[in-house]
């Protein structure tokens, strides 16, 4: 019998167990991948005069055995030698996958019930938005979503970008990202 590609991966397809599953995506309709992100979205302060309001967020297709969510932001060209955190949410439950626009105020209406968004590099909760020195190239902000195989991490608002990173790499079943660039002149 002569088996063709076509036959080979009609077998696989039949196979109980295996399936195509769709990529696990992150998006926004306000910022697209590689695109500049408005005003609305930078931060108001440090010399920046933006509006700071997070933008909405959606993802589709995370995989089996998701039990919640978590979303950060972070900027990896801060002069600072180990990047910059903007946003960090999570214990977001696993029935939420969108945040509205605004969510990053950590008690607004548009927060996650039952998430936490702990502290950024600006040194408090929720969203801080993009501000990088003048002169220089645009940023790069990376913005991610982590399908976590734990109904909560067991953090406080108090947690560092960085022990809320490791937490987050050690629970992931998969992530998305996209990135969004600013700079000013």
């Amino acid at each position: 019998m002569r088996l063709t590609w076509g036959n080979i991966f009609l077998a696989i397809a039949l196979i109980p167990g295996i399936s195509a599953a769709a990529d696990f995506q992150l998006t926004s309709p306000t910022i697209k991948n590689k695109g500049t992100i408005g005003k609305e979205h930078v931060f108001n302060g440090f010399g920046c005069s933006g509006d700071n309001v997070s933008p909405e967020l959606r993802w589709a297709n995370a995989p089996k055995g998701t039990k919640s969510f978590a979303v950060t932001v972070y900027d990896p060209d801060a002069p600072t030698g180990s990047g910059w955190w903007h946003w960090i949410v999570f214990n977001i439950p696993p029935d939420i996958t969108a945040l509205a626009a605004d969510a990053g105020k950590p008690d607004g209406p548009s927060a996650p019930q039952f998430s936490i968004q702990s502290v950024t590099d600006f040194g408090q909760p929720g969203y801080g938005g993009p501000c990088p020195p003048p002169g220089r190239k645009p940023h790069c902000y990376i913005f991610t979503v982590f399908a976590l195989k734990v109904d909560q991490l067991p953090l406080k608002p108090e947690a560092s970008g960085a022990m809320v990173g490791y937490y987050l790499n050690q629970n992931a079943l998969a992530k998305a990202t996209f990135t969004g660039l600013y700079g000013r002149k």
